[in-house]
């Protein structure tokens, strides 16, 4: 592609060299591992590191130009910008040719169940026969391709590549996930949703936004920078999330689990198995662009566990009614949906049964807590893995909402692990979040033996288990490979009876 045409609209505040309208140009990249003769390299500031150092190493792999925020002492054709990041989606957007405009793009951001409720619509729309494509926190997916997720949203570079091949291999609806991070860092600038949803908020990743306010300032860009025609999708249960509809030029629709006031809601859920089976209501006749969806009433049985699979599938069938998908295909693909990884999962299911959660806020727990209240078993046990590098506030946090559902559920037994063995540097427990979580406990005289290794509290915690337990496996990155610990443990002492099921859906996961 022609330099000028990448080039276009980036607002370009100066550069060191005269810029040849028809100089070819053949990669754009953020990466030195990604540098070939004649690239644009972007320096990009980031919170560990800072591109501009890359730039001399990334002139002697062959990179031709640098996008800068600074200009650098290295002999190399420097274009300075004032925000590289804003001009790497600028540019992206140009070299891919804006390939999102041509597909149906859902974008889902929330606290919790942005995962959950991007495979529930993605298997409502396969089961509508469409050509799908999926981006989010556990992998990339569409057609042959399965790229395991470093990021919930990807860099905008990467975003667009994934666009223009799902387009180039006729991908008609595309789901998303996409994380206030990525909105902070304008990963997902220029993506033309047509649907965006707004599904739950909870304190999360204060840390590194510096405030509550301010993650939910960058979790409502995607509403509140929603086109004119596109639909909004908003929780009329948290009075942050719908103040969006004055904010938002985009058609707004709301849903409320709690009473019949909003366009959608559900009645007579039912949750006894942990499967929930509720009456999905649309309260009165919603006009759309193209159709109208019909005021009516329709049962719904899940095939996933969870309170928090009850709230996910409700913004998946929104999400299918919008774009037209018929009752009876959504009703099928939902019971047929088996959950998600790590997702309030249901691992083993013999003698005892074992669920895998991710556990990662005061909400989360309560939808997995809350579950829990309501299904028959013999003995709760929890297995928690602490979390790392999210400060002392956020582990008070959780810590503290632990205690509360604790003193209601009653576990037999209570562990901890630092998971020291499977945990990167970003994830490791630091002294001041274990001393918290040991605090409140002791507080609240609330025995729990705490494991340095993963691998010995899974075993520690299965050999506790008896005829008709339940062991919670929950946490976030440290409870990763908790499922992989369960089979060694369970294949080694003779265990399971399904043997190849019970294999078969752990070596399948992605974590």
């Amino acid at each position: 592609m022609k330099l000028s045409e990448i080039l276009k609209n980036i607002n370009i505040v100066h550069t060191n060299f005269k810029i040849d309208e028809n100089k070819d140009v053949k990669e754009i990249t953020f990466h030195t591992k990604d540098v070939v003769e004649g690239a644009i390299f972007v320096a990009i500031k980031g919170y560990v590191t800072d591109g501009h150092k890359y730039i001399k190493k990334a002139k002697e792999l062959g990179a031709e130009f640098a996008l800068v925020e600074d200009f650098v002492d290295v002999d190399i054709k420097q274009i300075k910008v004032k925000n590289s990041r804003i001009a790497l989606a600028d540019m992206a957007t140009n070299f891919y040719k804006n390939p999102s405009k041509e597909m149906n793009v859902i974008g889902i951001t929330a606290t919790n169940g942005k995962t959950t409720t991007a495979f529930m619509v993605d298997s409502i729309l396969k089961e509508d026969k469409r050509e799908t494509g999926m981006i989010g926190t556990v992998l990339t997916r569409y057609k042959d391709v399965k790229i395991p997720s470093i990021l919930t949203t990807p860099e905008s570079l990467t975003l667009q590549s994934y666009f223009r091949d799902m387009l180039d291999k006729n991908i008609t609806d595309v789901t998303m996930e996409v994380s206030s991070s990525a909105q902070e860092l304008f990963r997902d600038k220029n993506i033309d949703f047509d649907i965006v949803t707004f599904n739950n908020l909870g304190r999360e990743h204060i840390d590194q936004h510096g405030s509550f306010e301010k993650y939910f300032h960058y979790k409502s860009r995607l509403i509140r920078h929603a086109k004119k025609d596109a639909l909004a999708i908003l929780n009329a249960d948290d009075e942050m999330i719908y103040s969006l509809k004055e904010k938002t030029k985009a058609k707004v629709l709301s849903f409320s689990l709690e009473n019949d006031g909003a366009d959608f809601g559900i009645s007579d859920l039912d949750l006894t198995t942990g499967k929930g089976k509720f009456l999905f209501n649309i309260n009165r006749d919603v006009k759309l662009k193209d159709f109208t969806i019909k005021k009516s009433s329709f049962k719904v049985e899940l095939g996933s566990v969870g309170y928090s699979s009850v709230m996910n599938s409700v913004v998946a069938i929104i999400v299918a009614l919008c774009l037209d998908v018929k009752k009876d295909i959504i009703t099928k693909a939902l019971k047929n949906f088996k959950g998600v990884e790590r997702r309030f999962e249901l691992i083993f299911d013999e003698d005892f049964k074992i669920l895998d959660d991710h556990f990662a806020n005061e909400k989360n727990i309560d939808a997995t807590m809350e579950t829990l209240r309501m299904m028959d078993y013999k003995d709760l046990n929890i297995l928690y893995a602490i979390r790392g590098h999210r400060g002392v506030e956020v582990n008070r946090e959780i810590t503290e909402r632990l205690v509360k559902w604790i003193k209601v559920l009653k576990p037999k037994s209570i562990s901890a692990t630092l998971s020291k063995e499977i945990v990167k540097e970003k994830d490791k427990v630091t002294e001041d979040e274990l001393n918290i979580f040991k605090k409140i406990l002791s507080e609240n005289n609330i025995d729990c033996k705490i494991y340095n290794t993963l691998e010995e509290a899974i075993n520690s915690s299965i050999d506790l288990l008896n005829n008709g337990d339940v062991l919670l496996l929950a946490g976030c990155q440290g409870m990763d490979k908790g499922a992989k610990f369960v089979k060694e443990k369970l294949l080694r002492e003779n265990k399971v009876k399904d043997i190849c099921g019970f294999s078969q859906r752990i070596d399948s996961r992605i974590c």
